[in-house]
């Protein structure tokens, strides 16, 4: 009996190890794919772009709880971001078949359609975090953060350690 109940300690235990996997910092945020030239922006670049207030915004989980509320948030839109980004295509309706996907350092990914961030109003409260709860990006544990400032349930699409944004498109 002892030998059961100590397999299911560490079967229990090793799942607990695996839930409390931390997140690899960001120090970049990397743009590529379907873009005539690949960017790299540092922590340095992100927190040089004039910020704005974000307002504070209540995290839930996949049932819809409360999981956290993060407030005092300042940041940079997205499209600001993306201004200089040119994106390869011939004829401006082929933007329509155009995706990004959002990835973190732990493989956490959001997909975004180009209309959601440039024809819509969600596209104009999508925020790169550079300031936090009294933090500077450069002291956020997680570093870049991207968070949607309109979502209905946000936690779902914060998304910490922002590393890379792949543009696509459907084929």
């Amino acid at each position: 009996m002892k030998v059961k109940s100590l397999y299911v300690f560490l079967l229990l235990a090793s799942f607990s190890i695996n839930a409390q996997k931390a997140i690899t910092p960001s120090e970049t945020l990397k743009i590529e794919g379907k873009i005539k030239a690949e960017k790299t922006f540092t922590i340095n670049d992100l927190d040089a772009y004039p910020k704005v207030a974000i307002p504070d915004q209540t995290l839930h989980n996949q049932k819809g709880e409360v999981k956290n509320t993060v407030k005092n948030m300042k940041g940079v839109l997205l499209k600001t971001i993306l201004e200089d980004i040119k994106f390869d295509y011939d004829k401006p309706k082929e933007l329509n078949e155009f995706y990004f996907v959002f990835v973190a350092t732990d493989g956490y990914k959001v997909v975004f359609s180009w209309n959601e961030i440039y024809n819509s109003e969600s596209g104009n409260n999508f925020y790169i975090v550079t300031e936090m709860e009294g933090k500077n990006i450069k002291d956020m544990d997680q570093r870049i953060l991207f968070i949607s400032a309109t979502d209905l349930k946000p936690g779902r699409r914060y998304i910490k350690a922002l590393e890379k944004i792949e543009v696509k498109r459907l084929e």
